[in-house]
C-alpha cells in the first residue's frame, strides 16, 4: 500500500498481508505503531484503495468498494445533537429504514446491554465506556457479517476496559457469532477476546506471526490467570520483542 507523506514523497505503508479470516471468528491484530493496521482497516472498508493486492469477500473482490462491512473506530463518533437512541439507529436510517421502525428494532438492545434509561440522553451525558457500547451497537445494527474494531477500547481506564471486554463477548456471542477483526496494543485484550492473533512487523507492516489461542469459551476473567494464557503472552511479548530489537 502507497501512502503520501507531508511532503508528497510516497512510502510503503503495508505490504505481504495475506490473510484468511474463516466465519464467524474473533481475530486481533497486534504490532508496533504506525506498522499498516488501521490502513489495513481503511483497505477492507473501502476507505482507500491498494497499490497492489486484492479484499475477497466470501469469493468476489471487493476492493475498492464500501459499504460491505462494520467499522468502528477508537473514538465513538457519536452525533452530538442526536440522543443515544437516535445515535445508534443512524445505520439503520441511511439503509432507508424508518426512523420509527429503527427505534423499535434498538430500543429492546438499549435494555438489554447495558444502556437502558439512558436512549434520551445525549452522548455528552455518558461515560466513555458507555459511549463505547452505544457505538458498538450502532455498529451491529448496520448487520453487516464483518466488523472491524480499531482499537474501540484504548481510551478508557483499566477497569472500564476489562468490562467493556466481558461485554463485548457477551454480545458477539448473542449476535450469532459475527465475523470480527479487532485492533489493539494491549496483548492481554487481544488473547482475552480472540480466536487468532495476526503480529505485524514495524513498517512496512507485513505478518510475522499467526498465533493461534486454544482457550475454551466462553471465558471469563480467570482466563487472564491460567498458565496457558501467560504462556501465550509470553509467545507474543517475545515476537513483539524481536521487532523492537530488529529496528
Amino acid at each position: 500500500m502507497v501512502q503520501k507523506k507531508k511532503n508528497g514523497q510516497e512510502f510503503c505503508a503495508l505490504k505481504e498481508a495475506n490473510m484468511k479470516i474463516a466465519d464467524g471468528k474473533f481475530v486481533s491484530i497486534i504490532g508496533p505503531s504506525g506498522c499498516g493496521k488501521s490502513t489495513l482497516f481503511n483497505i477492507i472498508a473501502g476507505l482507500i484503495k491498494p497499490s497492489a493486492g486484492q479484499i475477497l469477500f466470501d469469493g468476489k473482490n471487493i476492493t475498492g468498494q464500501s459499504g460491505h462491512v462494520g467499522y468502528m473506530l477508537q473514538k465513538d463518533l457519536l452525533l452530538p445533537w442526536r440522543t443515544i437512541l437516535d445515535n445508534i439507529i443512524l445505520g439503520l436510517e441511511i439503509k432507508g429504514i424508518s426512523r420509527k421502525t429503527a427505534r423499535k428494532r434498538a430500543l429492546p438492545l438499549l435494555q438489554k446491554y447495558g444502556l437502558n434509561g439512558f436512549e434520551n440522553h445525549y452522548p455528552h451525558e455518558l461515560s466513555g465506556g458507555m459511549r463505547q457500547r452505544a457505538a458498538l451497537l450502532r455498529t451491529l445494527l448496520y448487520d453487516k457479517d464483518v466488523i472491524l474494531l480499531d482499537e474501540p477500547f484504548g481510551a478508557l481506564d483499566a477497569q472500564t476496559r476489562l468490562l467493556m471486554q466481558a461485554w463485548l463477548l457477551k454480545i458477539w456471542s448473542d449476535f450469532k457469532k459475527k465475523t470480527v477483526l479487532f485492533v489493539t496494543h494491549d496483548i492481554d485484550e487481544a488473547i482475552y477476546l480472540s480466536d487468532d492473533i495476526y503480529v505485524f512487523s514495524h513498517r512496512p507492516g507485513s505478518i510475522i506471526a499467526e498465533v493461534n489461542v486454544n482457550l475454551p469459551r466462553p471465558r471469563g476473567e480467570e482466563a487472564l490467570l491460567t498458565e496457558d494464557f501467560m504462556s501465550l503472552k509470553q509467545k507474543l511479548l517475545s515476537l513483539l520483542k524481536v521487532e523492537q530489537e530488529i529496528v
